[in-house]
């Protein structure tokens, strides 16, 4: 069992800055495709980005790259989004989310992912 717990949010103006953090429990995190989801009020949940845990290779969606970016610290189970350049359409609550273990193949979207954290909201101001 894994449990994802994620800190970092906050109001933030537009062109600021935040980084998010994402807590794992168990000892898979080192073995495990980990993702960042975010939700604003009335939409789908979306896919923001993902890292693998071969080579820390990433994965972006169109509307962040070059603005966010995704890392991980094997050695203290923690996901990391650093968001630069924010706008007010980055509102959301923010999700971590991690895939089953020695998974080799990286899903973009939430159906592929088996463990979520209860979020954390970012507002941006224009």
């Amino acid at each position: 069992q894994v449990q994802l717990v994620e800190s970092g949010g906050g109001l933030v103006q537009a062109g600021g800055s935040l980084r998010l953090s994402c807590a794992a429990s168990g000892r898979t995190f080192s073995r495990q495709f980990m993702g960042w989801f975010r939700q604003a009020p009335g939409k789908e949940r979306e896919f923001v980005a993902a890292i693998n845990w071969i080579r820390s290779v990433t994965y972006y969606a169109d509307s962040v790259t070059g603005r966010f970016t995704i890392s991980r610290d094997n050695a203290r189970s923690t996901l990391y989004l650093q968001m630069n350049s924010l706008k007010p359409e980055d509102t959301a609550v923010y999700h971590c989310a991690a895939m089953a273990p020695n998974t080799l193949q990286v899903s973009t979207t939430p159906a592929g992912y088996i463990y979520w954290g209860q979020g954390t909201q970012v507002t941006v101001s224009s």
